[in-house]
């Protein structure tokens, strides 16, 4: 049985999806109910928190996906994240499951030059700083034989129900609604996104080949373009003036004040005022898989996500 920890965030319910369209039993865990009615799909209540919780929702399982994710808040991350890692990891074993976590790159830190899976840890936020101990924790476990586990990783995701993404809410949704845009950053520097289906469906072949067990991959995601060429991209889309209002540092600090999340951001700000190239060479060559090009995937979601004003 496949269990997803963490069901009704974007990518666990792209994953869900690409279960449901396979046919296989699927199990989702989460501490609130997910609007998901398919055929061998069921629901199952539990905080991550608790183990005994968790291990009574996992039972069955043959493999476990950690889709969780927390409130932006460095110091919830830093108390919640190491226990939620430990018991997931403990569940793993006592179920003999496989256990692939999806992990962002805010352990790399500052990077010059393409991040990969042989990318060092060297984390210059306490965000990173928790990811680095999370994802230390696991992969010490594989490393010792304890569990069969990988870490697939994403660039900022693009393309989720919720747009609740940076390039969603403040690029596209504003041009969908002929609002000015906002982009956060030096808009001459590189950026790339991970598109949410691509990276549900990554997931998933990685949970049907059991040969890509103890290792890390980073998930498909089209090559890296400037802030420039995401503006221009989505304006044309739009068919909308490209106008933009650049947000700096300055500026997210003085809205942090105010709003807890925002504040989270501050932190993370150096990946938008410098380079920003996720490669995911590994997986596409080892599946044969290629992303979805920008063009294609904000073409699908001004078909879908936008085209009511949403």
């Amino acid at each position: 049985m496949h269990t997803i920890l963490g069901a009704g965030g974007p990518i666990a319910n792209a994953l869900t999806r690409e279960l449901i369209s396979n046919n296989h039993r699927t199990r989702l865990v989460s501490r609130r109910p997910v609007n998901i009615s398919a055929p061998n799909v069921d629901w199952q209540k539990a905080d991550l928190l608790n183990y005994q919780q968790l291990k009574q929702a996992t039972e069955g399982a043959t493999i476990i996906y950690l889709c969780a994710g927390l409130v932006y808040d460095k110091d919830i991350w830093k108390q919640q994240w190491p226990v939620i890692m430990q018991n997931v990891i403990n569940v793993a074993k006592h179920h003999q499951a496989r256990l692939l976590f999806f992990d962002n790159v805010y352990m790399y830190g500052l990077v010059d030059g393409p991040m990969t899976e042989d990318t060092p840890y060297n984390p210059i936020s306490v965000k990173g700083e928790v990811r680095a101990q999370i994802a230390t924790t696991l992969m010490n476990e594989v490393k010792a034989g304890n569990l069969k586990a990988s870490i697939a990783r994403a660039a900022d995701f693009y393309g989720a129900e919720s747009l609740n993404s940076f390039y969603d809410s403040m690029v596209l949704l504003n041009y969908s609604k002929g609002k000015r845009a906002q982009w956060m950053g030096d808009p001459n520097k590189l950026h790339n996104f991970t598109y949410v289906p691509d990276g549900g469906r990554g997931m998933y072949i990685l949970g049907q080949h059991p040969e890509s067990d103890n290792q890390i991959w980073h998930l498909p995601t089209a090559p890296p373009l400037t802030g420039h060429q995401f503006i221009e991209l989505a304006a044309r889309t739009f068919d909308a003036p490209a106008k933009y209002m650049r947000i700096n540092k300055l500026i997210l600090r003085m809205a942090g004040m105010f709003n807890k999340v925002i504040q989270g951001t501050v932190e993370m700000y150096y990946q938008c005022d410098h380079n920003y190239n996720f490669n995911s060479s590994k997986f596409e060559k080892a599946f044969g898989v290629q992303p979805t090009s920008y063009q294609d995937g904000v073409k699908d979601l001004s078909q879908t996500l936008f085209k009511s004003g949403k």
